[in-house]
């Protein structure tokens, strides 16, 4: 979605990262969402390493209810959420969060992609990329799953 086409109606998410503007992420999750005819965006934050902690402090207080991060941050990212999914517990990665009732709540969605395809070790890391974006495209804005679209947004 281009700058010019975001209305006030239209549903946002951010992506955190230091590249997060022109990274994978971005150009896969807004893919997916303008393939399903989705009026969302994910509007990226390029910030330095210095800046992530404060980033993630004021969280739960700003009007970002869901959050994309960028592998460099995945791992500091579980110190600042107040519940974490049993995925991010055990890999001690959160890939992305959400805020509800002024709480973070850090998720990992490995277990899902392992659950939605039968031979994961047949997927390169563009291509699980792009079914992790189609699962939280789904969550979040009810997107259909679609793997034969992989070969489409990769």
């Amino acid at each position: 979605m281009k700058p010019e086409e975001i209305r006030p109606d239209t549903e946002l998410c951010t992506i955190i990262g230091y590249n997060a503007q022109t990274g994978d992420r971005r150009k896969y999750f807004n893919k997916i969402l303008r393939e399903c005819g989705t009026n969302a965006t994910a509007i990226a934050l390029n910030i330095k390493a210095e800046h992530f902690a404060v980033t993630m402090k004021n969280l739960a207080n700003s009007k970002v209810t869901r959050m994309i991060i960028e592998p460099e941050f995945q791992a500091e990212a579980v110190q600042y959420c107040d519940e974490l999914n049993e995925r991010a517990k055990v890999r001690g990665l959160v890939g992305f969060v959400e805020v509800v009732d002024g709480k973070i709540m850090g998720y990992n969605l490995d277990v899902a992609i392992d659950e939605l395809v039968e031979n994961p070790e047949f997927f390169d890391d563009k291509m699980s990329l792009a079914i992790r974006m189609m699962l939280l495209a789904e969550r979040w804005y009810k997107a259909k799953v679609d793997l034969d679209k992989i070969p489409i947004i990769v």
